[in-house]
């Protein structure tokens, strides 16, 4: 992987690998307790939806698919709070809507090579403009993320309390929605759309199998992201594999490990 650094497309996908690493783990904690962790997967075919529309009229990939996004993931958050349509109901509807209308468009438009690497990822794909606005949305998140920390914290853990309070939940899950929205778009560049959703998902769980509290879980699973995704860089570029699949299989591995010491350290107390 060092000698690689010599690469500017190399350098490009590093950087925006491990900022969207870093807002994936963050997010996830939150979306894996409020068990709505599959929302990233919901977006990331709105985002291949809008890529193919974006890609078929020869318009800029990222600045149509951030809007669209960040609308959709607004529509979930509203829909699934309403009570209407059960949450995973509402995702399952936009995924397979999106999926369908991306892949109708591909067809029509004889173009699915660019198209192909937004679906597995690819680290050859990333632009200088790419990278600029990866890094300006990557900052948005984390800074807001900061700044709502203790209110992302409360309506994670106990929701009607927090709006008993006088906390507008509303507002700060849909402040969480439009965040992993952000997040999704500019991920998908190197993971993927079928598999940008295991960076929210695989750090949180695994390390909610040996920390307890949100604090602990929040920065072991921001450490674990960012050392899962460089493992997956190595295999890369030693192995010649898919950089969202190196990366996936990096986080499987780890999963298993902590479940294997957190049931060690369970029974080590008992």
């Amino acid at each position: 992987m060092f000698e690689m650094l010599s690469y500017d497309f190399f350098l490009r996908a590093l950087l925006v690998g491990m900022l969207v690493s870093l807002c994936a783990s963050l997010l996830g904690v939150s979306l894996v307790l409020k068990r709505f962790s599959m929302i990233g997967d919901g977006l990331s075919h709105v985002g291949f939806g809008a890529l193919a529309v974006a890609a078929a009229m020869n318009l800029a990939p990222l600045q149509i698919s951030v809007p669209v996004v960040m609308i959709a993931a607004f529509l979930l958050i509203r829909v699934s709070s309403s009570g209407r349509i059960n949450g995973d109901a509402a995702i399952a509807v936009c995924s397979s809507g999106a999926l369908a209308i991306g892949a109708v468009v591909i067809s029509q438009s004889g173009g699915s090579a660019d198209i192909s690497s937004y679906m597995f990822g690819s680290i050859m794909s990333i632009t200088g403009e790419d990278l600029l606005l990866s890094v300006i949305c990557s900052v948005v998140v984390i800074v807001l993320f900061i700044l709502f920390y203790s209110k992302i914290f409360a309506v994670t853990f106990d929701e009607s309390f927090s709006k008993a309070t006088g906390v507008n939940t509303g507002l700060y899950n849909t402040v969480i929605g439009l965040l992993t929205a952000l997040t999704v778009v500019v991920g998908m560049r190197i993971m993927g759309a079928l598999l940008i959703s295991s960076l929210i998902i695989f750090p949180a769980l695994s390390s909610m199998r040996i920390f307890k509290s949100f604090k602990g879980v929040t920065i072991c699973s921001a450490v674990l992201c960012e050392v899962c995704f460089l493992i997956g860089m190595e295999l890369t570029c030693e192995a010649d594999w898919p950089a969202g699949a190196s990366v996936v299989i990096a986080d499987l591995a780890v999963f298993v490990l902590f479940g294997i010491a957190g049931a060690v350290i369970k029974r080590v107390k008992k």
